[in-house]
């Protein structure tokens, strides 16, 4: 049974209801009541095991969070109200002044200006390194490293990091690996390759209609023996260890990050997602397959394409070896100039122009003059932004139709 179908099964199982409302609850409530004193003392504790707040966690965020976790082999997940709040979450509850993150790969760009701009203001350095440059980044890696930090697919650059290798520098020199996952949630299992947390954008293809904005982050589980948590490096983690065990991650969380920065998902969010995930098995394998069949039909008609399944891609052999399940949605289209991409953008009848990406329905979004517009030059050229570069995300529709829509807007 390949990962889709196994997955068709567990989604629809998990998200309805056998007795009852079949459908989750949504619960919308902002504060909830404890009924006495000692329930109240208890669940602040966390021995009692009831909705504290809304902004530290709600039932229907939880049902979902339960999902996400058993998704990708997590001992628990949290929720958040989008993907740079999931983001931010896994990221600052680990960290303090001074202390280092390397970046792998290529970044979306709200990623890439978080780790220079924001991070940097609360004296935190991130140094960025390509996929392949493991000797470096292995080398860079010192007592003040917390976090490597990569996409499970360079978005856009559509370069693949060997996530293996990768998670074992980290676990060699006891550093978190954090994956973004969000382009390929249930084609990558980065826990099973070696990655300590997972964290989502849900708004893309989990929930897959532009419905609900959400993030959420999963933690794999504390070990009972040796485990890097339990290092100097991490002290800030150790009671939580002491008082929550495997689920100490989780505990960190929403206290250092989710209490008080408040990137809290909603409830009716939480509920738009899981219906997204009822369907989210029968979509990416549609898509995944949909996407390969535009990129070389879009090649062998003379387009500039950049995805991995393509022979010339310099990951072919990675994508075909790691990659089985495919690598999201994504792929690329160069024009050449900004005026080329405006023109064939324009001249597109199936596709939303649009930043968003993981849609049921096909989006393109020219690169340079919309998220990347306020990076400088050298920075573009790292993160692989030309000046013709067309993101396009494949979406549900006949691939057939999508390939004759772009040759007539190409003119081929």
């Amino acid at each position: 049974m390949n990962r889709f179908e196994e997955f068709t099964t567990h989604m629809v199982q998990q998200v309805g209801k056998k007795e009852g409302a079949i459908s989750p609850a949504i619960v919308n409530s902002a504060s909830f009541g404890y009924g006495n004193s000692e329930t109240g003392e208890g669940i602040f504790e966390g021995s009692v095991k009831k909705p504290l707040y809304a902004r530290m966690g709600n039932p229907t965020s939880s049902q979902l969070e339960q999902i996400l976790a058993s998704m990708d082999g997590g001992v628990g997940a949290v929720a958040a109200s989008s993907g740079m709040g999931a983001t931010a979450m896994a990221t600052l509850s680990l960290l303090r002044a001074g202390d280092e993150v390397i970046s792998i790969g290529g970044l979306f760009g709200g990623t890439y200006s978080y780790f220079t701009e924001t991070l940097t203001r609360f004296g935190i350095t991130t140094h960025f390194f390509d996929v392949d440059a493991l000797d470096a980044i292995e080398e860079t890696i010192n007592t003040a490293t917390k976090i490597l930090f990569l996409e499970s697919v360079g978005n856009p650059n559509m370069r693949l990091p060997d996530i293996s290798r990768i998670a074992e520098i980290a676990n060699r020199h006891g550093v978190v690996l954090i994956v973004d996952n969000t382009i390929t949630p249930l084609s990558v299992a980065p826990i099973a390759l070696g990655a300590d947390i997972v964290v989502y954008s849900t708004t893309k293809i989990i929930t897959g209609n532009a419905s609900a904005l959400g993030g959420a982050v999963i933690f794999r589980a504390i070990s009972e023996g040796e485990d890097k948590f339990k290092s100097d490096r991490y002290h800030d983690i150790h009671p939580f260890i002491k008082k929550m065990g495997s689920m100490a991650l989780i505990a960190n969380a929403k206290k250092r990050a989710l209490r008080d920065f408040g990137m809290s998902a909603n409830g009716f969010g939480s509920y738009l997602t899981m219906l997204g995930l009822e369907t989210l098995p029968l979509r990416m394998d549609r898509i995944v397959t949909s996407v390969e069949t535009v990129a070389k039909a879009l090649n062998e008609k003379g387009l500039n394409v950049n995805h991995p399944c393509l022979p010339h891609h310099p990951h072919h052999e990675r994508y075909l070896n790691q990659f089985s399940n495919g690598c999201g949605t994504l792929l690329t289209i160069d024009m050449g100039t900004k005026e080329r991409a405006f023109n064939f953008l324009n001249r597109l009848k199936l596709i939303t122009i649009t930043a968003n990406i993981g849609d049921s329905r096909t989006l393109g979004l020219h690169m340079a003059s919309t998220i990347y517009r306020d990076f400088d030059e050298s920075t573009r050229e790292f993160l692989g932004i030309t000046p013709g570069l067309i993101r396009i995300s494949i979406g549900l529709e006949s691939a057939e139709a999508i390939v004759n829509d772009f040759l007539d807007a190409a003119n081929i």
